[in-house]
């Protein structure tokens, strides 16, 4: 007997979920067998062929996101900024719900070492930014990033560094509100933020004012400072 609707319909969902997660362990095992030079090379070429592909099946080959106004294209990314939040939250909680909060807290920390690489080379793509592109390169950069779009940042322009502020974040907010202490998430922010400013540029270093476990003033969330070697 032939599958009904409703089963049709659930399975298209779950050969989106299935190709995402699937996607994901290509570049995941490349980085393992590889390294993630050659992981984000590899992504750099598959994605792109990836996206075509997907654009030729979907529609006419070009970019349907084109033509929407400024406000909408806004508005689609926060929202799917929000999304990916949720999703990395529900991976953590799943994770932690077997292997503990350390156990959660190190596979997070390693999945930040490999992201923020490719986040930063995406964007830097995005935007057309040069290679070794300094604070200029940054500052767009961070400024174009999920976490950026769904939480509130300042960034302090030095002439020998930059300084990125987190005047409001959702996660820390939230735990705040039911009364619990922050995540620590210092170890993941320096693999997250050093990968991310390398990418743009190999000379930059990143130093933690300031992160959770550190004790914070109450308001503030986290501090970070770039610096550029050799200058």
């Amino acid at each position: 007997m032939d599958d009904d609707e409703a089963v049709l319909a659930e399975s298209v969902l779950e050969s989106m979920r299935l190709m995402a997660v699937h996607y994901g362990l290509w570049f995941a095992e490349t980085i393992k067998q590889q390294g993630l030079e050659k992981a984000l090379e590899a992504e750099e070429k598959a994605g792109g062929q990836a996206l075509s592909l997907a654009l030729k099946r979907f529609s006419d080959g070009t970019n349907p996101f084109l033509g929407r106004s400024r406000q909408e294209l806004l508005g689609l990314l926060d929202t799917l900024g929000k999304l990916w939040l949720g999703l990395d939250g529900v991976w953590f909680q799943a994770v932690e719900g077997f292997a503990g909060m350390d156990g959660a807290k190190r596979i997070n920390d390693a999945c930040w070492t490999a992201f923020a690489p490719l986040e930063a080379s995406r964007i830097k793509a995005v935007l057309g930014l040069p290679a070794n592109g300094g604070f200029d390169a940054l500052e767009k950069a961070l400024r174009h990033r999920f976490s950026s779009r769904i939480n509130e940042v300042e960034i302090l322009r030095e002439q020998a560094a930059l300084t990125l502020r987190y005047t409001a974040c959702r996660v820390q907010a939230a735990r705040r509100r039911k009364g619990l202490a922050d995540y620590p998430c210092k170890s993941a922010g320096v693999a997250e933020f050093t990968g991310f400013a390398r990418t743009l540029d190999s000379r930059f270093t990143t130093t933690c004012i300031a992160c959770p476990p550190d004790p914070l003033p109450d308001g503030d969330f986290c501090f970070w400072r770039f610096t550029l070697e050799n200058d």
